[in-house]
């Protein structure tokens, strides 16, 4: 009544049924389809007993999946984050023929099935692949081994980095490493005392999205890995392997490893954006579009 008095139309949801109606409703769907799988995985971890669940966590399989998971993610976080500064300081600070196109080629593995992406590396790695007997005469071993593993899942998180980076240095724009720059700077010393302290949070609010994902990835690896008990099988996969010998208790044990990740990336990620990380942080960034626009050259090739 307060809003139609000033002149102003109501906004949707200020009735009050409507607020309670759409709250609620949020809160419904909340705890069906996230609040009720985790609490039936913790659950079920611990249903035959803490014993049998440590038992399941220090089997020798589970032990391995989980420390080439870590290793996976220890060597394609810090390629990826390397590969999305290195895009986004292209993108953003230089002008170059092919630049749209750059993005749209990083944007490629958003668009595609993770299963694709494996069966793609088939093509190009496996036995009858491009390389394959290239390869095969080299003795390099590429599929069903941790080169596999880890290309698949570079693949998969390539654009998490730069796609967090580069609408934030697009707003920014070019005038503090230009500045830097007539002033005597090094490019090293540009990036590491101008660029990188105003990108710090937004990199490593990518560089946690990115890491999730790779610990959590199925599809691809699961194409290019082979499934092998006890040597290729990621977290996830060995997930998947117990579950199919009927061992539900011994599943679950390990999905709640994953799942105590994927909580621990949810309170990094909070914690980031309340640093000014992400999206959610960028409100007097994210408006002056115009400017980066004004810096894209009008007869850009493509």
């Amino acid at each position: 009544m307060e809003i139609r008095s000033k002149g102003r139309p109501p906004r949707v949801g200020d009735a009050p049924a409507v607020r309670r109606t759409l709250i609620g409703l949020v809160l419904v769907l909340t705890a069906i389809v996230i609040v009720a799988p985790l609490v039936v995985i913790v659950a079920q971890a611990f249903s035959q007993g803490f014993d049998t669940f440590a038992a399941a966590i220090l089997h020798p399989d589970t032990r391995h999946a989980i420390m080439l998971t870590v290793v996976t993610a220890l060597i394609a976080v810090p390629i990826n984050t390397a590969f999305g500064i290195a895009a986004a300081w292209a993108i953003t600070k230089f002008d170059f023929p092919g630049r749209r196109f750059l993005l749209v080629v990083i944007e490629i593995p958003f668009s595609i099935s993770p299963i694709v992406a494996g069966v793609a590396y088939l093509f190009v790695y496996g036995l009858q692949g491009l390389f394959g007997p290239a390869l095969q005469a080299a003795d390099i071993k590429i599929l069903f081994a941790l080169p596999g593993i880890v290309l698949a899942s570079m693949f998969v998180t390539a654009p998490f980095v730069a796609r967090e980076l580069i609408p934030l240095m697009q707003a920014q724009g070019r005038d503090l490493e230009e500045a830097a720059t007539s002033l005597g700077a090094s490019g090293w010393r540009t990036f590491f005392s101008v660029t990188l302290p105003n990108i710090r949070w937004a990199l490593l609010y990518g560089v946690v999205l990115c890491n999730a994902r790779v610990m959590g990835e199925f599809g691809a690896v699961s194409v290019v890995s082979g499934n092998i008990r006890g040597q290729t099988n990621t977290l996830p996969l060995h997930v998947e392997l117990l579950y199919h010998d009927y061992q539900t208790a011994g599943a679950f044990a390990a999905a709640s490893i994953l799942t105590l990740l994927a909580v621990l990336t949810l309170f990094a990620k909070v914690l980031l954006e309340r640093q000014g990380a992400g999206r959610a942080g960028r409100p007097a960034l994210a408006a002056p579009k115009t400017t980066a626009m004004a810096q894209t050259p009008a007869r850009e090739p493509t």
